[in-house]
């Protein structure tokens, strides 16, 4: 049998031990083969000059520094030595716990090195012969829904039929930890084709048999489980660090579907083992979601130090805040500095309760939010532990992500993720020159992300929260328009399954605050719930809660109500979406607002059965509203006129404290509400 030249495609020479130069046709601009000469020992100086996709020449030539081409890292220099390295192998970026894993969804090939940040690049070799080639062979996608912890790590791996390889070359020298996550999400657990096949390679570290015959699913027990394998002391040298994964041919070797053989590869995580000048920005928050008694400790133990019940004297508050462990990274005052160009004014993105908020960017690149809180404030003291041990102790795709904190002389410092579209609030009625246009699918996805979020803080977290200060100002948008909720320094814990807590200072946004809790201080998960539905209501009008059509209508809520009973909910819909939206979504979306605004907390729902009616699952239940308990303006006036009475009389007998403090969102103004008058226009119930 003679071979066509014309239908030759792969040529793999890898790992033979090859000498002398390069052959030109391989290098030759024209060809087009692809072609994989990696892992020999041809001259340097034959090495070719450009680098092609088709052709890899990983490590393809003798070295004794252990270099690479240069043609292939010419585009990519490295910039500044660093002590870490975390990828999410085969997906986008991510951050977990303070950590952010880098995008690595380069779509490979079948002989490709790929120079993929200044820091890191990739070498794939092989291809699958029991399927069509495609460009999506070497990105594995699961095929289940995930379980375990931090699953977005699991949904996407890297793939590979042959050999594959992470290269790092910009480590400073010394010795690391490395762990690789992995979990097998191709080969299924059931009776089908798809259960066919067992998955064998080796795992080389440093071009070190580290792992022999390692098999996912036998070290996982079980397929769609994370198994993480981790190796001390890995030395590093010339700044390089090399992670290989190798198919040696043991396994299922021909399956119903490709990927059944060759690595597979999560994520990799190298962190440094000794001290360095130049400390990595990224800081990991370590402390897991379920970890609730350690986060209910501090907290307690920073209220009884504020209240002299465990020390005689009286420390700083440096001491006192450092004395508490908070289980969450810690920046230095210089690294702030630097990063938000010493407090220059030019970055300050908003003011609120808490204090000032700047834009900052680390050594490394992340853009960060920083909330500046009072030095005066003994107030905000509390709020600073409250807000870092109830953030540290959630994680939620809906919740906004601290990074971690600054303690450090007269300076309390929390640092988070930036959010690039600012708060809801301004989104829907900011300037014009600076409002986003929320076309209907986003402001759904907008109120949908908010219930998931409320839903976990009260029925999926560890540690339930009831949050006191939903609003649109506390509702921030990240580059997607994905919603986040932020300001938690209000929060409460539910503790020992309380029914409600009885609170006597009322926290929170007049407007905003259920009636039970505005009046009489009950608070439950249901006060959330109320002001979910005010914010779901501005939402889809695109009109803040205080808005008035004419003088017999005192807020949004009230409108709303009118709407209703005339049966002409449609009316309230932003009219800036024009006739272009979903209108049965729509009203569906106003129904589920207003019956979690009901008067009475004992008719509204749960935040998880919200989401499931937002969704369209669950029918709505509507029970008939008495319109009179929204509309007697004499009650409503007298039951604000008492409660203003008892304002004034706490800030006589407590100085500058209230019994109503609004408490904003670092991107808006704070609002002083100081009469009953002031209470009366934008609040009703």
């Amino acid at each position: 049998m003679v071979l066509d030249p014309d239908d030759l495609q792969y040529i793999y020479l890898t790992s033979n031990l090859l000498n002398g130069s390069i052959p030109e046709w391989i290098k030759s601009k024209d060809n087009r083969y692809q072609i994989d000469v990696s892992y020999n020992n041809f001259s340097k100086d034959s090495e070719p000059s450009t680098c092609s996709e088709y052709l890899n020449v990983f490590k393809s030539a003798s070295s004794p520094n252990n270099s690479l081409s240069e043609a292939c890292w010419d585009n990519h220099p490295c910039k500044e030595v660093q002590y870490s390295l975390h990828i999410n192998c085969g997906g986008r970026e991510i951050t977990i716990r303070g950590v952010k894993y880098e995008d690595d969804r380069d779509l490979g090939g079948g002989a490709k090195f790929v120079p993929v940040r200044p820091n890191w690049g990739t070498s794939s070799t092989g291809v699958f012969w029991d399927t069509n080639i495609t460009s999506e062979d070497y990105i594995a996608n699961n095929v289940s829904a995930l379980g375990m912890e931090n699953s977005q790590l699991y949904t996407n791996a890297r793939l590979t039929p042959l050999s594959l390889t992470y290269y790092a070359n910009c480590l400073g020298d010394g010795n690391y930890t490395v762990k690789l996550h992995f979990a097998e999400i191709i080969i299924r657990g059931n009776r089908s084709y798809r259960s066919v096949g067992r998955r064998i390679f080796d795992v080389y570290i440093q071009e070190k048999l580290v792992w022999k015959d390692f098999d996912i699913v036998k070290e996982a027990k079980g397929v769609d489980k994370e198994v993480i394998k981790e190796t001390k002391a890995v030395q590093v040298k010339n700044k390089t660090l090399e992670i290989r994964f190798h198919w040696s041919g043991k396994g299922t070797t021909a399956s119903p579907r490709r990927g059944i053989y060759g690595p597979l590869i999560s994520a990799i995580s190298v962190e440094s083992e000794f001290k360095h000048s130049k400390r990595d920005m990224r800081i990991v928050v370590g402390i897991s979601v379920g970890a609730s008694i350690v986060c209910l400790s501090f907290l307690i133990c920073g209220i009884l130090c504020w209240k002299g019940c465990l020390m005689d004297s009286q420390p700083s508050r440096e001491e006192v805040l450092k004395g508490l462990d908070l289980q969450t990274g810690l920046f230095t005052l210089r690294q702030i500095k630097a990063a938000t160009n010493n407090f220059d004014p030019l970055n300050k993105i908003g003011e609120g309760g808490f204090g000032p908020v700047y834009k900052g960017i680390l050594l490394d690149g992340t853009i960060i939010a920083v909330k500046q809180l009072s030095s005066k404030s003994k107030q905000g003291n509390r709020e600073f532990v409250n807000e870092i041990g109830l953030i540290s102790c959630l994680q939620h795709p809906n919740l906004v992500k601290m990074y971690g904190c600054c303690i450090e002389g007269n300076q309390l410092l929390l640092v988070y993720e930036y959010l690039e579209n600012n708060s809801l609030a301004r989104a829907l009625y900011g300037p014009d020159d600076d409002s986003l246009n929320l076309d209907w699918p986003t402001r759904h996805k907008i109120c949908l992300g908010i219930a998931k979020g409320l839903a976990y803080l009260h029925e999926e977290s560890a540690v339930k929260v009831v949050h006191r200060d939903i609003k649109t100002t506390n509702v921030l948008l990240d580059q997607d328009l994905n919603a986040k909720i932020s300001d938690f320094g209000l929060a409460r814990l539910d503790e020992d399954e309380n029914t409600h807590i009885s609170t006597k200072t009322i926290a929170g946004t007049i407007g905003y605050m259920a009636p039970e809790y505005a009046l009489w201080g009950c608070l439950t998960y249901k006060t959330d719930v109320y002001s979910f539905g005010i914010v779901a209501l501005e939402t889809v009008a695109g009109k803040n809660m205080k808005y008035r059509p004419d003088e017999n209508i005192q807020c949004l809520l009230d409108w709303a109500l009118v709407l209703q009973r005339e049966g002409n909910l449609l009316e309230l819909v932003d009219p800036r979406l024009g006739s272009d939206f979903n209108k049965k979504e729509a009203i569906r979306t106003i129904k589920v607002a207003l019956l979690c605004a009901n008067p009475t907390a004992a008719l509204r729902p749960i935040m998880s059965a919200v989401v499931s009616m937002l969704k369209g699952r669950t029918a709505i239940d509507e029970p008939a509203l008495d319109q009179s308990i929204h509309g007697d303006d004499m009650t409503r006036l007298r039951a604000f006129e008492n409660l203003s009475e008892q304002n004034a009389q706490g800030r006589s007998s407590n100085g500058s404290r209230s019994l109503i403090r609004s408490s904003d969102a670092p991107w808006s103004g704070s609002s002083n509400i100081t009469t009953s008058a002031d209470l009366y226009k934008v609040y009703s119930f």
